[in-house]
């Protein structure tokens, strides 16, 4: 497989302009003539305060993943982080990041689907923000649930993957597991046997894993 065509850029955000990198697959792209992608992917990435950045290794599997499904992808800095503007918000504010990030692609490829995923902040970002975007896919890597406040935030939707390692050493995976036990449609679960919170030596298995989700959906 190609890699994909990537751009870094600069898009508006609330708080001001987001560091942004869109990746397209190859044969995309209005300048060849070529249709489209059926789907687009924001990824939302950890947290702003511990070196979370568009290009975290966990980020950029489920990219990856989501390019090879044939979709465009955007991974973008939220607030504060690179050259995007702004201050770190406790998740309130990067909400609207994301929101801003999706708002961009679906101006960009309208008529796409959205496939939204998140890994550690980053998810719990996601699951925030899925009620005003109504993401197509959800796909939540180690959701930081216990770290951003999530009182009153509406049950997902749509399809949804929740990959936890069970020996995440940052995200207690019981209070994961036990959050995803009370929502009103439970995920599609995927516990990985002595993966930490950055699955290291573990990101194939976990784009496998993503990219089956998205086929089985489809």
């Amino acid at each position: 497989m190609k890699p994909p065509r990537a751009e870094r850029l600069q898009i508006a955000g609330p708080a001001g302009d987001l560091q942004v990198v869109v990746e397209t697959p190859m044969g995309e792209g209005p300048s060849i003539g070529v249709t489209a992608p059926a789907a687009f992917g924001v990824v939302c990435h950890p947290h702003p305060l511990y070196g979370g950045t568009l290009d975290n290794k966990v980020v950029y599997t489920l990219a990856r993943a989501f390019v090879a499904c044939g979709a465009a992808v955007i991974r973008f800095n939220f607030r504060g982080v690179g050259s995007s503007v702004g201050q770190y918000d406790e998740g309130r504010g990067e909400t609207e990041d994301a929101l801003a990030a999706i708002a961009y692609g679906r101006e960009r490829w309208p008529g796409a689907a959205l496939w939204l995923a998140g890994f550690s902040f980053g998810a719990a970002v996601a699951v925030r923000a899925t009620a005003r975007a109504e993401p197509a896919r959800l796909v939540l890597v180690a959701p930081g649930v216990t770290r951003v406040v999530m009182d009153g935030v509406p049950s997902p939707r749509c399809p949804w993957l929740l990959v936890q390692g069970d020996a995440d050493e940052v995200i207690e995976p019981e209070s994961v597991l036990s959050w995803a036990q009370r929502q009103d449609r439970p995920p599609e679960l995927r516990s990985f046997p002595g993966a930490g919170h950055f699955f290291h030596g573990r990101l194939h298995e976990l784009r496998e894993a993503v990219v089956q989700f998205i086929n089985q959906a489809a």
